[in-house]
């Protein structure tokens, strides 16, 4: 029963989650509250070991959450539920791509589609920052991250690692 909950709940999430994997940090936290899975302070762990590791942050959290769920049957049965809808509508998507390319419909379905996508990870960056800036010492590396990120053009790993050794000479 837990591997079929896993699978519908995933291909919910995967066929829903336009614009990456970050888009999936509010179903997640629907998942927190509708099967107390994990708690919103392991979501936050979650986020930032999925942001860490390599592949897709919504897949990695899918295999994340399913281990924890049910093991490896779990996991695997998450991610390939998420996987699952990308995979049909890409197929479908690639089909039509001759026939649509300069559709001008299309091109405002789209445009409607991005601020929906943006306003997602913005409710989800708000809750995790509620969750995770919990004392001056994470808002002054946030603040200071966010600084150095305007400031030096450097990729994301970088960003990562200097937080990480932060984390540890602070002890947060």
């Amino acid at each position: 029963m837990i591997y079929a909950l896993l699978c519908w709940e995933f291909f919910k999430i995967g066929l829903f989650a336009v614009g990456g994997g970050l888009v999936t940090v509010p179903f997640l936290f629907d998942l927190a509250e509708k099967y107390g899975w994990f708690s919103l302070a392991e979501l936050a762990d979650m986020i930032a070991v999925a942001q860490s590791t390599p592949g897709p942050v919504g897949i990695n959290m899918a295999t994340y959450v399913g281990f924890k769920v049910a093991g490896l049957g779990g996991a695997i049965a998450a991610t390939l539920s998420e996987v699952l809808p990308s995979m049909v509508v890409v197929y479908i998507i690639a089909q039509a791509l001759v026939k649509w390319q300069n559709n001008p419909r299309l091109d405002r379905i789209l445009a409607g589609i991005r601020p929906a996508v943006l306003s997602l990870i913005l409710f989800a960056g708000w809750d995790i920052a509620k969750e995770t800036i919990t004392d001056y010492k994470s808002l002054a590396v946030l603040l200071g991250l966010l600084a150095a990120m305007r400031l030096f053009k450097k990729s994301p790993i970088w960003f990562i690692a200097v937080s990480a050794v932060i984390g540890l000479i602070l002890e947060m």
